[in-house]
C-alpha cells in the first residue's frame, strides 16, 4: 500500500478592509514541488503534481490572527475554503504595507495524517492603507510574463506552462519597474495596491508566486479561478470570472479609483471598458501591452478609438505606459 503524502494548507494572498476580513485558500495534500526543480523530467512532474493535486475536502480548519482571534472555516468537496467575516480594526493589526499576518492550521488535532509545518500555514490578508492614492488591477499572462496566449491553438501556453520553471519565465521588458513606480506613486512614498488577476487555474497559484517575487514584482493579492470552472460552460449572459473579480474589488474600496492593465490578446479590452462604463469616473487609465497579433491589434485599436470616457492607451512598451503615467501624475 502506497504511503499518503502529509497535508499542507495553501493560503492565496487575499485582500480586505478593516472591517472585512477576506480569505481564500486550499486544503492540499503536500506534494513537495520544487519550484527551482531543473531538468525536462522534473518539471514535467512537478506541472503533473500541480494538476493532479489531492484535495482535503470537507475538513475544519482555523485561521488565527495576530491578536489572537480565531476564525473557522471549512473546505468545501475541491477542498478550497473562502472566509469572509465582519470584524473591527484589523488595519491595527497589519505591517506597515498593509499586510495581515494569519496562521493557517487544521482544527481536528487527532488526525491520522502526518501535518507539515508543525500544522502552522502563513497566509497573509493585504489591507491598503488609507493614504494610498489609487490602486492597480493587473492581468498576468501576456501582461507582465510572457505565455502566448494568442498564439494559434495555444501552442505556446503549454510549452512555457509545462516546459518552463518559473525561475526561467522571463518578465516582459520594464514590467516590474512599472509597477514598482506605481506602487510608490507620484511621492515614492505611496503603498498604492496591486492585485494580480489572471484567467489561469488556483493550481498554478505557487507558480505565479513565485514568478513575482524572483523578479521583483510589488507583492499584491492574487486571483485566479478553480480548475472545474474552466471547462464549464458559461450561462447566457454570465460575466466572465475575471471580470468578476475586479468588480469585487471595485466593490470593496469604493472610495479608491484604479488603474486596469492588460493585453490586447484576449478579451481585455472589451473587459475594462465595460467597467469603466459600470464605474464612471473610478477607473484613471486603462494600459493594454500589445501582442504579436495583428488582427487582435486593429480590433483593440478601433475600440480605443470609439472610447473616450477614461484614457486608454494601446502600448508597443513599458517606456510609453511610464510616460504616460508620470505626465497623468500618477507616478513621479
Amino acid at each position: 500500500m502506497f504511503k499518503k503524502d502529509p497535508l499542507q494548507i495553501i493560503a492565496f494572498q487575499s485582500y480586505g478592509t478593516s472591517s472585512r476580513f477576506y480569505l481564500r485558500g486550499r486544503a492540499l495534500e503536500d506534494e513537495t514541488i520544487d519550484l527551482e526543480q531543473k531538468g525536462l523530467f522534473k518539471l514535467l512532474l512537478n506541472t503533473y503534481k500541480r494538476f493532479e493535486s489531492d484535495e482535503v475536502k470537507n475538513v475544519e480548519l482555523n485561521l488565527r490572527l495576530p491578536d489572537n482571534t480565531v476564525i473557522k472555516v471549512k473546505t468545501d468537496a475541491h477542498g478550497y475554503f473562502k472566509s469572509e467575516e465582519s470584524l473591527e480594526h484589523l488595519d491595527h493589526l497589519t505591517n506597515e504595507e498593509g499586510w495581515l499576518q494569519v496562521v493557517a492550521s487544521y482544527g481536528n488535532v487527532d488526525i491520522k495524517r502526518k501535518i507539515t509545518n508543525e500544522n502552522r500555514f502563513p497566509a497573509q490578508i493585504l489591507i491598503p492603507s488609507k493614504s494610498a492614492k489609487f490602486g492597480v488591477i493587473s492581468d498576468i499572462d501576456d501582461t507582465i510574463m510572457l505565455t502566448g496566449v494568442a498564439s494559434v491553438l495555444k501552442w505556446r501556453v503549454l510549452v512555457n506552462t509545462f516546459f518552463k520553471g518559473a525561475f526561467k519565465r522571463i518578465p516582459l521588458e520594464g514590467a516590474a519597474e512599472f509597477y514598482n513606480m506605481l506602487h510608490r506613486g507620484v511621492s515614492g512614498k505611496e503603498a498604492n495596491p496591486i492585485f494580480y488577476v489572471s484567467h489561469s487555474p488556483w493550481n498554478l497559484y505557487r507558480y505565479l508566486k513565485f514568478f513575482l517575487k524572483t523578479n521583483n514584482f510589488p507583492k499584491g493579492p492574487i486571483l485566479l479561478r478553480s480548475m472545474n470552472t474552466i471547462f464549464k460552460k458559461k450561462k447566457a449572459h454570465e460575466k466572465p470570472q475575471k471580470q468578476m473579480e475586479i468588480i469585487n474589488i471595485l466593490n470593496m474600496y469604493p472610495d479608491l479609483s484604479f488603474i486596469l492593465i492588460g493585453d490586447s490578446g484576449e478579451h481585455d479590452a472589451d473587459i475594462y471598458i465595460e467597467i469603466a462604463e459600470l464605474f464612471p469616473n473610478r477607473i484613471l487609465a486603462i494600459y493594454l501591452r500589445c501582442v504579436g497579433h495583428k488582427e487582435k491589434m486593429i480590433r483593440v485599436e478601433g475600440l480605443f478609438n470609439r472610447y473616450k470616457t477614461t484614457p486608454a492607451l494601446l502600448v508597443k512598451s513599458s517606456k510609453e505606459a511610464i510616460n504616460h503615467a508620470r505626465q497623468s501624475g500618477f507616478i513621479k
